[in-house]
């Protein structure tokens, strides 16, 4: 089984559980953890269910549904806002036909939010799964977008 492959990774130490859910979630085919997922790792921990649902809602990196194999986080700092972020969202609503917190109809694209990605110096930013893009305009997010379809396209499958 992957998933108790994934787990003998790790030391049994409560230290490791944040590399554990990071790991289980970037194998789960969508990109989320389970509640046998929070099972297993409360169990090889030897914790509680509880303790490991509290870290799992705590963090935004960490979904407890289910999403699209790529996951697009758009920075809502103050200093994206100033910077354009209205616009951001205008172009992935058009482009992608889903709000935030939702997934598009082929479980392609997930678009979430997040505090602050740390790039200030290039707002408005996004990442888009571990890439990060900044200074992004319509024409910017539209051609980032077109780039992971034609990535699906030429492979099948996109990326992961």
């Amino acid at each position: 089984m992957i998933k108790t492959g994934i787990l003998e990774q790790y030391p049994p130490r409560m230290e490791n559980v944040l590399l554990i859910l990071h790991d289980l979630q970037n194998h789960s085919p969508r990109n989320y953890l389970s509640k046998k997922d929070l099972g297993l790792v409360a169990a090889y921990l030897n914790s509680t269910l509880g303790v490991l649902y509290g870290i799992a809602t705590y963090y935004s990196m960490f979904s407890l549904k289910p999403r699209g194999k790529h996951i697009i986080r758009i920075c809502r700092s103050p200093v994206c806002h100033m910077a354009g972020l209205s616009d951001v969202f205008a172009e992935l609503n058009r482009l992608l036909k889903i709000d935030i917190g939702e997934t598009t109809t082929d479980q392609y694209f997930t678009l979430e939010t997040t505090e602050c990605l740390g790039h200030c110096d290039a707002a408005p930013a996004m990442l888009v799964d571990d890439m990060l893009y900044g200074n992004l305009t319509r024409n910017k997010i539209r051609s980032v977008i077109q780039r992971y379809r034609q990535l699906r396209r030429s492979t099948g499958k996109g990326k992961r």
